[in-house]
């Protein structure tokens, strides 16, 4: 029999597979479904930083920074009737949550600012959120905002919220930072007990018959998979931290992926959306025949088996990579 447990933020989980913030977890039925299709734990969708910054008519400093005042700034703010679920509700969502299920609840918070809203980490907490994942969704603007200020108010982020709450933390961050690697040390330091990778940057479009900018998503494929599999595999085993993996994650062999790459758990919204909450009892089922068929015995001995200082060619993470790829491409094929 395949042993397909893994530990992940110091929680033991029955299997790596985690569902991500979605709107399909707004719905209590559907965490139970999830559960029941064989979900690990499921990740809410995120708490907004908006949402208790126009709740208290303040901003925060990091939050305005670049703006010439408050009545400017809060027009960019979507409104309160735009967001799913209020903060209140939020928090009465994972209550319900917790009673309704018993795998692993946990909560989302989605900002970058040192605002009150960090108070609603401990809430919760409170409410009863097994973890919580701070989503850190920064794009800086400003060409007078350098790379140290960045880094720094990702690193104080954490630290602050790590000294209001006891459960383990999770840092869902992006990819885009000058040094990627010293970042994800700093963020352990501080007290990161996870990172999560990716989060994604959603590119608005142009709407060229209102001459407007809008919103625009794309779910994302197994492609999408690639660049958090590099990076955890070159960071897997060099930072005391727990890996999760999300964006990609569709089949199996995507979750194989990830675990060799050095994931405690991979993390799946699109292929839910796309397919529907039974495809977690597909992957799973899938999963567990890749394993039998390769002779694995658990999930856990194959983790990290294909990061950066586990395979025979470790420059295949770097530069290596880069040139084969290139010299080997023949246009038209």
């Amino acid at each position: 029999m395949v042993e397909l447990t893994t530990n992940y933020l110091g929680i033991k989980l029955k299997n790596p597979l985690v569902v991500s913030p979605s709107p399909l977890c707004d719905n209590i039925d559907n965490i139970k479904r999830m559960e029941e299709r064989g979900a690990s734990a499921v990740v809410l969708h995120s708490l907004f930083e908006e949402q208790i910054t126009l709740l208290s008519n303040e901003l925060d400093n990091n939050l305005s920074y670049g703006t010439e005042s408050f009545a400017e700034a809060i027009t960019y703010f979507p409104e309160l009737s735009d967001f799913r679920m209020g903060p209140e509700a939020y928090l009465e969502h994972i209550h319900k949550a917790k009673q309704s299920v018993s795998i692993p609840i946990m909560g989302s918070l989605n900002g970058v600012s040192k605002g009150g809203w960090i108070e609603y980490a401990k809430k919760i907490q409170q409410a009863g959120a097994d973890a919580l994942e701070l989503n850190i969704y920064f794009i800086p603007t400003d060409p007078n905002m350098t790379s140290d200020y960045v880094s720094n108010m990702y690193v104080d982020l954490v630290k602050e919220i790590r000294k209001e709450v006891t459960i383990p933390l999770a840092v869902k961050i992006g990819p885009y930072f000058s040094s990627l690697p010293n970042v994800a040390k700093r963020l352990a330091e501080a007290g990161a007990n996870a990172l999560v990778f990716f989060n994604r940057f959603y590119q608005p479009d142009f709407d060229l018959d209102n001459l407007e900018v809008t919103p625009h998503i794309n779910l994302s494929s197994s492609n999408t998979l690639l660049l958090r599999l590099r990076w955890v595999a070159i960071l897997y085993g060099k930072i005391n931290i727990d890996f999760a993996i999300t964006g990609g994650v569709h089949t199996a062999e995507d979750v194989v992926k990830s675990m060799m790459a050095g994931a405690k758990v991979a993390m799946m919204t699109s292929a839910l959306l796309k397919y529907g909450i039974p495809h977690l009892s597909t992957i799973l089922k899938k999963l567990e025949q890749w394993l039998a068929e390769h002779e694995y015995d658990s999930i856990e001995v194959m983790q990290g088996s294909m990061s950066q200082k586990s395979v025979t060619e470790p420059t295949a993470f770097e530069r290596a990579n880069y040139m084969h790829a290139l010299t080997r491409y023949t246009a038209g094929s």
